[in-house]
């Protein structure tokens, strides 16, 4: 057919012209689906903004949903001129005189590559492709995808097609609004709308020309460009587009003058949601299935996603109201405690003077004060303690104030805080998870996210240790002055821990006796035995994952770890020294109901089923044992029931700054913490702030709203009988003695005051 046409130039530039047409027409119908999905005139004309990601409960009952607020367009009229100007002066100068493709740009661009000056060809109109019509995500992707080279000369050749699509359908003003509706800015903010809101608390029609070059200036990297987190780099950025709308006429010298000494004044105060239903477990999802997308190729706020959760919501509510109930108690004891008072002090009890000038730089607007007064430390003063009408958290509901930034800041460090969450080990399932007091205004989840000091609640892992290394629940050891030498990063250390009662009694005890009543000398003792090494691999054998600092003080827990990995390791003893990987997702679905993917239980056997049994009935003790720390959920009647058992272990950290509880049924474990989220912020005293008088009761409000259900199936009942023969001594009743000495769950202060949070962290 082509042997036709003589002139031998001409007839190869009509090959290269037919197999072009074929090439495109191939992609276009997908032919033999090498090529992936393409959107068709339906698809441009009704294009699809996003799909909501919906999360629920075990029962199928929604938690919340996940979806962008700038997925509700703007109009054209409602989007500023300077803007529009920005944004084509930067991204596509030719936008007005091409019809969705540049090829003049996409020549020049390969030109400008070639010769080591990287830039892009795209036209906004391709850009839109891309971003509204996804033609590189995954359904867009045949089998040419796994040809390398081959699958980008595709990728492009589908945004050129999908670009001519459009424009057919739209105005150029469509096509703008579309885009500034779609792109993202980062920070979270996707279209124009949110990301005015974000960082100038403006609506798009109200920007200046400095700040709508800072927002196009960002399309280019929304990281690097972040006037949040790099803002030298934006204001280079937005001083290159403000450069760009001067060159091309947008902009008049004087306009280009004065908005180019403008500083960037941001305004972070637009606290708006990006999702429906925002909650800790909402968050938790999204953290917990964020591999699963990267690696699956999923967008949780665009791909219409049903995730099914483990999270019992009879079980969520009851963990909260307990949390409610508690917590309001507790904050009141703290503030009677405190009075007027600062309660911000180091563990010798001395105010921390510079507490609130440390706490303003943190914040994010304190870099960018201090660039814009030029480090002048008056103004900047002057904007911390300038009042401002706000809303604040309080136990009786959201209260209208007016306060300085500096009243803000004492305000809410004074707030105690908590994470709780509980397991069913056999099956791995979590059934609750509350990572704070309130979402809205404490978005840290403390349930994996933050770490503490686990204080004693650590100590198990020590008589876990000695249980499989040839010890017996049964084994004597006398409450007496420690001193143990060790050597920290070369230097020569001693170690001498004192109990929570200041004395040391001279006692016998069993080992059940003395981690049931949580004694600081002898589990010193024990780890000088087994060696603090073994100790931190069998903590990581039963499933801490936190790095853990090898020093004789890491049995009391020194060591700062998450609610999340505790629940975790002390489920390893329930589950017959099986240590699991929690499930909080059992289920993902797409919106026709199509099973994405199913999550089952993953578990490993670490330690012996014989040495799991002896560790719970090790934790009875707590309960049993003379002066056991966990004796205050007697105050609880709802737990003893139908000869109900129940371990645990109290915690708490140095200055009472951590308070934890470690609680264990036959059917599931529970951790609790509280704490302020400033660790300076504490008690300051055994009688308020110890592990026993704030983490314990709210698991007591917990245990008894869930046995008061039968509907959850959780009932009274002992812990299970040895599920092996049980070779090792246990059956050793301690004497029933009168004593008050070792019912503290703190520790005192260290010898050496320079080793304050190694040497006594981890009181009972």
């Amino acid at each position: 057919m082509f042997r036709r046409i003589k002139n031998r130039f001409l007839r190869y530039l009509v090959i290269f012209i037919y197999f072009v047409i074929i090439f495109f027409c191939s992609i276009e119908l997908n032919f033999l689906w090498l090529f992936g999905y393409s959107p068709d005139m339906q698809d441009i004309k009704n294009p699809s903004m996003s799909l909501s990601s919906e999360v629920y409960y075990a029962d199928g009952t929604l938690i919340g949903r996940y979806f962008k607020e700038n997925r509700s367009p703007v109009e054209y009229k409602e989007i500023s001129p300077y803007i529009i100007n920005a944004l084509v002066s930067t991204e596509d100068v030719r936008f007005y005189n091409h019809h969705g493709v540049d090829f003049y740009s996409f020549f020049t661009s390969m030109l400008s590559t070639a010769k080591g000056d990287k830039r892009g060809g795209s036209t906004i109109t391709q850009q839109l492709a891309k971003n509204l019509f996804e033609t590189r995500k995954r359904k867009s992707q045949g089998i040419i995808k796994h040809v390398p080279l081959i699958n980008t000369v595709v990728y492009k050749c589908k945004e050129w097609l999908t670009a001519f699509k459009i424009e057919h359908v739209y105005s150029k003003q469509e096509i703008l609004t579309l885009y500034l509706n779609t792109v993202p800015f980062g920070s979270n903010s996707f279209g124009i709308k949110t990301a005015t809101l974000k960082f100038f608390n403006k609506t798009p029609d109200q920007l200046t020309p400095a700040e709508a070059a800072t927002l196009v200036g960002m399309l280019k990297a929304t990281s690097t460009y972040n006037p949040i987190s790099n803002p030298r780099r934006s204001v280079e950025r937005r001083n290159t587009v403000l450069a760009k709308m001067l060159k091309y006429g947008k902009l008049t010298k004087t306009e280009y003058d004065e908005n180019l000494q403008t500083p960037i004044n941001l305004d972070l105060s637009y606290t708006g949601n990006e999702g429906q239903g925002d909650s800790y477990l909402r968050e938790a999802v999204e953290r917990w299935l964020k591999k699963w997308c990267h690696d699956n190729d999923y967008d949780l706020y665009n791909d219409g996603l049903k995730i099914y959760t483990t999270i019992d919501p009879k079980m969520q509510q009851y963990a909260e109201e307990a949390v409610a109930e508690k917590m309001k108690m507790l904050q009141k004891r703290f503030n009677d405690l405190w009075g007027k008072k600062n309660p911000w002090r180091d563990l010798d009890g001395k105010e921390i003077v510079d507490f609130i000038k440390k706490a303003e730089e943190h914040l994010p607007i304190y870099a960018l004060l201090q660039k814009k007064y030029h480090n002048d430390t008056v103004p900047i003063k002057k904007y911390f303690e300038t009042p401002r009408k706000m809303k604040v958290f309080t136990w009786k509901g959201e209260r209208d104030t007016t306060f300085s930034s500096v009243d803000s800041i004492k305000y809410y460090a004074r707030l105690l805080n908590t994470g709780m969450m509980t397991i069913e080990p056999s099956t791995g399932k979590i059934k609750d998870w509350v990572g704070g007091i309130n979402f809205k205004y404490f978005n840290y989840d403390h349930v994996n996210q933050s770490k503490r000091q686990a204080g004693s609640t650590f100590k198990p892992f020590a008589y876990l240790t000695a249980l499989d290394n040839g010890f017996t629940p049964c084994d004597k050891f006398t409450d007496q002055f420690v001193s143990i030498k060790y050597t920290d990063e070369g230097r020569q250390q001693v170690w001498e821990p004192k109990n929570a009662s200041f004395k040391f009694t001279g006692q016998e005890m069993s080992l059940r006796w003395a981690m049931g009543a949580s004694v600081n000398s002898i589990t010193a003792q024990l780890t000088e035995k087994v060696g603090w090494d073994k100790i931190v691999e069998y903590a990581h054998k039963v499933g801490i994952e936190s790095p853990l600092k090898s020093v004789p003080s890491v049995s009391l827990g020194s060591n700062d770890v998450s609610v999340y990995e505790m629940v975790r390791a002390y489920s390893t003893f329930l589950n017959k020294g099986k240590k699991i990987d929690p499930l909080l997702v059992t289920k993902i679905t797409n919106q026709d109901g199509d099973v994405l993917a199913e999550f089952d239980l993953k578990s490993e056997q670490v330690i012996s089923p014989e040495t799991a049994w002896l560790m719970l009935y090790m934790f009875r003790g707590g309960m049993e044992e003379p002066g056991g720390t966990s004796q205050a959920l007697w105050e609880y009647p709802g737990l003893w029931k139908k000869n109900n058992q129940i371990g645990g272990k109290t915690g708490t950290s140095s200055g009472y700054v951590d308070g934890w509880y470690m609680g264990v049924t036959k059917d599931l474990v529970t951790g609790i913490w509280v704490g302020a989220d400033d660790r300076s912020v504490h008690f300051n005293s055994s009688e308020t702030g110890e592990g026993s008088h704030t983490a314990l009761p709210i698991f007591g409000a917990f245990m008894e709203k869930v046995y008061a259900d039968p509907k959850l199936g959780y009932t009274y009942g002992p812990f299970p009988k040895p599920w092996v023969k049980i070779t090792k001594e246990y059956d050793c009743p301690s004497p029933h003695i009168d004593t008050d000495s070792l019912t503290n769950d703190s520790l005192t202060m260290p010898i050496d005051t320079n080793k304050i949070k190694a040497d006594t962290a981890g009181g009972g």
